[in-house]
Protein backbone atom coordinates (compact mmCIF):
# COMPACT_ATOMS: atom_id res chain seq x y z
CA UNK A 1 0.00 0.00 0.00
CA UNK A 2 1.23 3.47 -0.81
CA UNK A 3 1.39 5.54 2.38
CA UNK A 4 1.89 9.00 0.89
CA UNK A 5 2.78 10.92 -2.26
CA UNK A 6 4.77 14.16 -2.24
CA UNK A 7 5.17 16.69 -5.04
CA UNK A 8 7.46 19.68 -4.92
CA UNK A 9 6.44 23.31 -5.12
CA UNK A 10 8.39 26.56 -5.14
CA UNK A 11 5.29 28.73 -4.55
CA UNK A 12 3.08 27.22 -1.84
CA UNK A 13 0.48 29.98 -2.26
CA UNK A 14 -0.15 29.03 -5.89
CA UNK A 15 -0.13 25.34 -4.97
CA UNK A 16 -2.61 25.93 -2.12
CA UNK A 17 -5.01 27.75 -4.48
CA UNK A 18 -4.78 25.01 -7.11
CA UNK A 19 -5.27 22.03 -4.78
CA UNK A 20 -7.98 23.81 -2.77
CA UNK A 21 -10.01 23.92 -6.00
CA UNK A 22 -10.65 20.16 -5.93
CA UNK A 23 -9.16 18.16 -3.04
CA UNK A 24 -11.67 19.29 -0.36
CA UNK A 25 -14.53 18.30 -2.71
CA UNK A 26 -12.99 14.82 -2.89
CA UNK A 27 -13.06 14.63 0.91
CA UNK A 28 -9.46 15.55 1.74
CA UNK A 29 -8.73 17.42 4.95
CA UNK A 30 -6.11 20.17 4.70
CA UNK A 31 -3.35 21.20 7.08
CA UNK A 32 -0.60 23.71 6.50
CA UNK A 33 2.60 23.87 8.45
CA UNK A 34 6.09 25.26 8.07
CA UNK A 35 7.04 22.17 6.05
CA UNK A 36 4.28 22.63 3.45
CA UNK A 37 0.74 21.52 2.58
CA UNK A 38 -0.78 18.23 3.78
CA UNK A 39 -3.95 16.59 2.46
CA UNK A 40 -5.43 13.41 3.92
CA UNK A 41 -8.72 11.57 3.82
CA UNK A 42 -10.34 11.31 7.26
CA UNK A 43 -9.78 7.99 9.02
CA UNK A 44 -12.52 6.75 11.36
CA UNK A 45 -11.29 5.86 14.87
CA UNK A 46 -9.80 2.37 14.97
CA UNK A 47 -9.46 2.19 11.17
CA UNK A 48 -6.35 2.22 9.00
CA UNK A 49 -5.96 4.71 6.13
CA UNK A 50 -7.11 3.31 2.80
CA UNK A 51 -5.68 5.97 0.53
CA UNK A 52 -2.31 7.68 0.56
CA UNK A 53 -1.84 11.11 2.05
CA UNK A 54 -0.79 13.82 -0.39
CA UNK A 55 1.86 16.44 0.41
CA UNK A 56 3.03 19.56 -1.43
CA UNK A 57 6.35 20.82 -0.12
CA UNK A 58 9.49 22.66 -1.08
CA UNK A 59 12.26 20.13 -1.75
CA UNK A 60 14.17 19.17 1.39
CA UNK A 61 17.52 19.71 -0.34
CA UNK A 62 16.76 23.41 -0.82
CA UNK A 63 17.01 23.21 -4.62
CA UNK A 64 14.17 24.32 -6.90
CA UNK A 65 11.23 21.97 -7.28
CA UNK A 66 10.72 20.39 -10.69
CA UNK A 67 8.07 18.09 -12.12
CA UNK A 68 9.03 14.46 -12.72
CA UNK A 69 9.00 13.34 -16.35
CA UNK A 70 6.50 10.49 -16.47
CA UNK A 71 5.27 11.07 -12.91
CA UNK A 72 1.56 11.65 -12.32
CA UNK A 73 -0.82 11.59 -9.36
CA UNK A 74 -4.43 10.51 -10.01
CA UNK A 75 -7.41 11.40 -7.82
CA UNK A 76 -10.71 9.53 -8.09
CA UNK A 77 -13.93 11.51 -8.45
CA UNK A 78 -17.46 10.18 -7.81
CA UNK A 79 -18.68 10.55 -11.39
CA UNK A 80 -18.02 12.08 -14.79
CA UNK A 81 -19.73 15.37 -13.95
CA UNK A 82 -17.47 15.78 -10.94
CA UNK A 83 -14.40 15.14 -13.12
CA UNK A 84 -15.55 17.93 -15.47
CA UNK A 85 -16.41 20.33 -12.63
CA UNK A 86 -13.15 19.77 -10.73
CA UNK A 87 -11.04 19.95 -13.88
CA UNK A 88 -12.62 23.35 -14.67
CA UNK A 89 -12.16 24.55 -11.07
CA UNK A 90 -8.50 23.52 -11.09
CA UNK A 91 -7.91 25.35 -14.39
CA UNK A 92 -9.52 28.48 -12.93
CA UNK A 93 -7.23 28.13 -9.89
CA UNK A 94 -4.02 28.26 -11.91
CA UNK A 95 -3.78 24.81 -13.46
CA UNK A 96 -2.80 24.11 -17.07
CA UNK A 97 -4.87 21.78 -19.26
CA UNK A 98 -3.12 18.56 -20.27
CA UNK A 99 -6.22 16.84 -21.66
CA UNK A 100 -9.88 17.73 -21.40
CA UNK A 101 -12.14 15.30 -19.53
CA UNK A 102 -13.33 12.40 -21.61
CA UNK A 103 -12.79 8.77 -22.49
CA UNK A 104 -9.46 7.61 -23.89
CA UNK A 105 -9.26 4.81 -26.45
CA UNK A 106 -6.22 3.28 -24.75
CA UNK A 107 -8.03 2.76 -21.41
CA UNK A 108 -11.04 0.72 -20.34
CA UNK A 109 -14.53 1.68 -21.54
CA UNK A 110 -15.54 3.28 -18.21
CA UNK A 111 -12.33 5.20 -17.46
CA UNK A 112 -13.28 8.89 -17.77
CA UNK A 113 -10.35 11.21 -17.12
CA UNK A 114 -9.10 14.79 -17.36
CA UNK A 115 -5.45 15.81 -17.05
CA UNK A 116 -3.85 18.97 -15.62
CA UNK A 117 -0.55 20.43 -14.56
CA UNK A 118 -0.37 22.21 -11.23
CA UNK A 119 1.40 25.61 -11.06
CA UNK A 120 4.73 23.82 -10.54
CA UNK A 121 4.20 21.53 -13.57
CA UNK A 122 3.30 18.34 -11.69
CA UNK A 123 0.87 16.22 -13.72
CA UNK A 124 -2.48 15.50 -12.08
CA UNK A 125 -5.32 13.25 -13.28
CA UNK A 126 -8.94 13.44 -12.16
CA UNK A 127 -10.85 10.30 -13.09
CA UNK A 128 -14.02 8.29 -12.58
CA UNK A 129 -14.79 4.67 -13.39
CA UNK A 130 -18.34 4.79 -12.03
CA UNK A 131 -20.11 1.60 -13.19
CA UNK A 132 -23.51 3.36 -12.99
CA UNK A 133 -22.67 5.80 -15.79
CA UNK A 134 -22.50 5.25 -19.54
CA UNK A 135 -19.14 4.07 -20.82
CA UNK A 136 -17.19 5.04 -23.89
CA UNK A 137 -19.15 2.63 -26.10
CA UNK A 138 -22.63 3.27 -24.74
Amino acid sequence: MIAYVTVGANDLGKARRFYAAFLPTLGYDFKEGPEGLSYALPVPPGQSPVSPDFYVKPPFDGASASAGNGAMVAFEARNQAQVRDLHAAALAAGGVDEGQPGFRASYGPRFYVGYLRDPQGNKIALFSSNPNEPGRDG
